[in-house]
């Protein structure tokens, strides 16, 4: 019999690292931990970094951006809200953290999407409890892509939500002008020409240098090739910033939506976000600034107010 051996976070230093930057609240322990768990979608091993809890009056599952992993989520929110009794749920998308991607599958930006909203109705099937999302970084426009395609979320709260289809988010991410005018040609070319699995550094078309503000931090992230040095095909990236939603904002009517902006965001800043949230006028859409917050928080004002706002959210549209 074939035995499959589950990637798995225990023996990682890199998140060990990170958390060291962390308050010390935020530091898992042998009693304080997530548990680590893997689910099939498509023949990949998705790895899911876990708080279960049946009496939990709702879930909230989290998703990365393209420099973090889920991991990096868990550690700073999805255990802080576990602490207040919700049930958290923090995803490795396909070819990030250490989910096993499927022998020759080529991930797309749309996976990431369908994989979000496969999960949401994973999670229904086995009780109706209502179901929020979260997500860092461009997880937070993932959060409005997988609502838009599901349908079935309470609430949506997003770090940041960039239309990449948006010329001024384009060079403003981007990691410098060249990659801001071609980036998007090159990658349908090589798509479009055979070559839509070769593999690139993120961190070479994006800003992936502004990711933390803590230069200490920043260097075990980028180092880190499940997290911010890791590498995503020429299919993902032109997926990525092409997308179009299945619903436009002008039309969406599914959950209110929360925007937790960091406010020392050197990489995405607020503009960039109301242009499309400003788009949404059928339901609530409030905005938040956390204090000092770098774009991966890990400032003790910034996740203070990430928790404290989130649970202001929650509190507002959970249905006693």
């Amino acid at each position: 019999m074939e035995v499959v051996i589950m990637s798995t976070y225990e023996n990682q230093q890199a998140w060990k690292d990170v958390e060291s930057f962390l308050p010390e609240e935020y530091h898992y322990t042998n009693t304080y931990h997530p548990e680590e768990e893997h689910w099939n979608w498509r023949g990949n091993n998705v790895h899911l970094d876990t708080f279960r809890n049946p009496d939990a009056k709702a879930k909230i599952i989290m998703f990365h951006g393209v420099g973090t992993n889920g991991r990096q989520i868990s550690m700073i929110i999805g255990g802080p809200l576990a602490k207040d009794g919700f049930e958290t749920i923090s995803v490795d998308m396909p070819t990030y953290g250490v989910t096993d991607v499927a022998p020759h599958k080529i991930i797309s930006y749309d996976d990431w999407v369908q994989c979000g909203s496969d999960i949401i109705d994973a999670e229904l099937a086995k009780d109706d409890r209502p179901i929020f999302l979260y997500g860092l970084s461009a997880g937070g426009m993932e959060t409005y892509h997988v609502a838009a395609r599901n349908g079935k979320v309470k609430g949506i709260i997003g770090m940041t939500f960039l239309d990449q289809r948006s010329k001024d988010v384009q060079m403003t991410t981007t990691n410098n002008w060249f990659w801001g005018t071609f980036g998007i040609p090159m990658t349908k070319l090589a798509t479009n020409t055979g070559l839509s699995g070769y593999k690139m550094k993120m961190s070479i078309p994006s800003k992936m240098s502004a990711l933390v503000n803590d230069p200490d931090c920043l260097k075990v992230m980028l180092d880190d090739k499940t997290s911010g040095g890791n590498k995503v095909s020429m299919r993902f990236m032109n997926d990525y910033m092409t997308y179009s939603p299945d619903i436009e904002p002008e039309h969406f009517t599914v959950c209110p939506i929360l925007l937790t902006q960091p406010d020392a965001d050197k990489w995405t800043p607020q503009r960039l976000s109301d242009p499309f949230l400003d788009r949404i006028t059928h339901v609530s859409v409030t905005k938040r600034k956390l204090r000092n917050g770098s774009h991966y928080p890990i400032e003790e004002t910034a996740l203070t107010d990430l928790h404290k706002y989130i649970l202001e959210f929650l509190k507002d549209n959970i249905k006693d």
